[in-house]
């Protein structure tokens, strides 16, 4: 029987090394979360929109939007940007989770009303409390 509730992460990383760990990660605090994944920009606008100039929100829509910003095809910059411009889509919760030190992407992501901006550690140990942070915004938009 199919779960009506199902309401997937979006996890949008283009490194695999990270995907495994931020699986790992979320295995690991029991965030009880299914995660699904895809590997660039183009990738999540066809998840999220059907089509790249898709028009309606697809179902389910994930309950959030893990997105790192340096990713082929379309940077997650763009792909916020439809996020935010989009009628249905404007109101997905949207985490950036990006290795970039740019200001002007902090600054960008800020102006495109992102829901959190973590940077991704440098120290892949670290990456367990990165995560933790992220399931603490989470806890706090969904309060």
């Amino acid at each position: 029987m199919a779960n009506k509730e199902y309401k997937p992460i979006l996890l949008v990383e283009d490194n695999p090394t990270d995907v495994n760990l931020i699986v790992e990660a979320f295995q690991k605090n029991e965030m009880g979360h299914i995660l699904d994944f895809v590997y660039d920009g183009i990738e999540a606008v066809e998840y999220l929109f059907g089509s790249v100039n898709g028009t309606s929100l697809c179902y389910p829509a994930p309950k959030l939007v893990l997105l790192d910003l340096r990713l082929p095809r379309m940077d997650g910059l763009e792909v916020l940007r439809r996020i935010r411009t989009h009628h249905e889509a404007k109101h997905l919760s949207v985490i950036v989770f990006t290795g970039s030190q740019d200001e002007q992407d902090h600054t960008e992501a800020l102006n495109l009303n992102v829901d959190g901006y973590i940077q991704k550690p440098l120290d892949y140990h670290d990456f367990p409390k990165a995560l933790e942070k992220i399931g603490l915004t989470w806890l706090i938009l969904h309060q």
